[in-house]
């Protein structure tokens, strides 16, 4: 019989440090409007945030994901919207345009990404993570499956970042560093 630990509810729960939304450069410097505070979140909302508070992703793959995230919701990959019944019907009313300025301007930077990452696995992979809110272990059966899910997304993300502008520039460790001869 095998022996099982007690589930601990707060396992999940692990705090981070992010920055102040209530932030103002007005008044920066006093010591009641810090530019990041600490939050406590919940790591198992999605795998972004899993890999990110676990220290596998930096804050530029982590802006790139939002950003994805936030691209997909806006183009309708939340899915439709309820009907509200309770609403009067109108006689003579125009009808909306089902298409916003906002999901054509969404759709392009989508569309944006898509070249950039090239190769459309590359593209379903962030698509399934960052904006349908896949978990790792439901991409990849094994434990070399979900490894190699996270490094490609970790690679697909620095793309990402590199094309919004919110990249950090770092050298990359298998690189040799050339000497500079006078």
């Amino acid at each position: 019989m095998v022996k099982r630990k007690p589930h601990d509810p707060h396992r999940s729960l692990r705090a981070v440090v992010v920055d102040n939304p209530f932030y103002s450069r007005a008044h920066s410097g006093t010591a009641g409007n810090p530019k990041q505070i600490s939050a406590v979140i919940n790591t198992r909302q999605s795998a972004v945030i899993m890999l990110y508070s676990r220290g596998r992703l930096d804050p530029a793959q982590l802006a790139a994901a939002n950003k994805f995230g936030a691209l997909w919701e806006t183009m309708g990959g939340k899915g439709a919207g309820a009907i509200d019944y309770g609403k009067e019907p109108v006689d003579g009313g125009q009808r909306s345009d089902p298409i916003t300025e906002r999901q054509l301007m969404a759709a392009d930077e989508l569309r944006r990404a898509r070249r950039r990452l090239r190769d459309p696995d590359r593209y379903r992979l962030v698509c399934r993570i960052c904006g349908e809110g896949y978990a790792l272990h439901e991409l990849g059966r094994s434990r070399r499956g979900k490894l190699a899910a996270a490094n490609e997304l970790r690679s697909c993300l620095d793309d990402l970042a590199d094309l919004w502008g919110v990249a950090t520039h770092r050298p990359n460790p298998h690189m040799r560093r050339a000497k500079k001869e006078e």
